[in-house]
């Protein structure tokens, strides 16, 4: 009985269609933003960077970074690991209205055929946006998998960097940032990271660590408190 519930995904007409509207929200919302691009890799630029990449994105800010990778890299195909909780489908509803499909699965829940749909989409030829501190947290502490999808496929990963001059921020588990409408978003794709197929366990934990202290170090709101997450009764 475990296992079919950690197989199954879940979701529904009323979770798709607040995902249909928050795409909306966000694709509206991007349309407004003044962002200004550093391109370390040539993700931006037709014909630089042929291969799939892996995108590393921290979980708040999925939000913004769907319009952003419209506008600027709308030429790439791509899809975006969710989770297969009922907030999954959600998500998966709203980047799906920016393009963008979906791969549903997380380490609690269907967590090999995720893998094995995420390898199959980069040896297609598809980027994969990952956040490797989703879908349960903790915020900005990053997980393992990202650098073992890299190992099975050879797909180098960009680090992705957002800056808000202006923003909301939930009271989710990660502080979901919103920027609001109008604002300045610095993005800063960065230098792309090339994983080796074998690692020893010693080296598997640096690269980690080296992964996690670049993503941090572009992060600017690391001093604001995170919400603890509510214990299930």
């Amino acid at each position: 009985m475990s296992d079919g519930k950690n197989n199954e995904i879940r979701g529904g007409a009323k979770m798709a269609l607040l995902g249909w509207l928050a795409g909306w929200i966000m694709r509206l919302i991007g349309m407004t933003l003044r962002v200004q691009v550093s391109d370390r890799c040539g993700l931006s630029r037709p014909g630089e960077l042929p291969q799939a990449t892996i995108y590393a994105l921290w979980h708040n800010r999925v939000f913004a970074v769907a319009p952003v990778w419209r506008r600027f890299c709308g030429h790439r195909r791509a899809v975006a690991l969710t989770s297969a909780s009922r907030d999954g489908a959600a998500l998966a509803a709203a980047v799906g209205v920016l393009g963008i499909g979906t791969v549903r699965g997380s380490s609690s829940r269907r967590g090999a055929a995720a893998l094995v749909a995420l390898r199959r989409a980069i040896l297609a030829g598809s980027d994969v946006c990952l956040t490797p501190d989703g879908p349960r947290g903790p915020r900005y502490d990053l997980q393992g998998g990202i650098i073992k999808l890299a190992q099975a496929t050879g797909a180098p990963i960009i680090p992705m960097h957002m800056v808000f001059s202006n923003c909301w921020r939930l009271r989710s588990w990660d502080r979901m940032v919103i920027p609001r409408p109008f604002s300045r978003v610095r993005v800063t794709f960065d230098e792309a990271l090339a994983v080796p197929a074998d690692l020893a366990d010693a080296a598997f934990e640096a690269l980690r660590g080296q992964l996690e202290e670049c993503m941090r170090a572009a992060t600017d709101d690391l001093h604001i408190p995170a919400i603890p997450r509510r214990k299930k009764s």
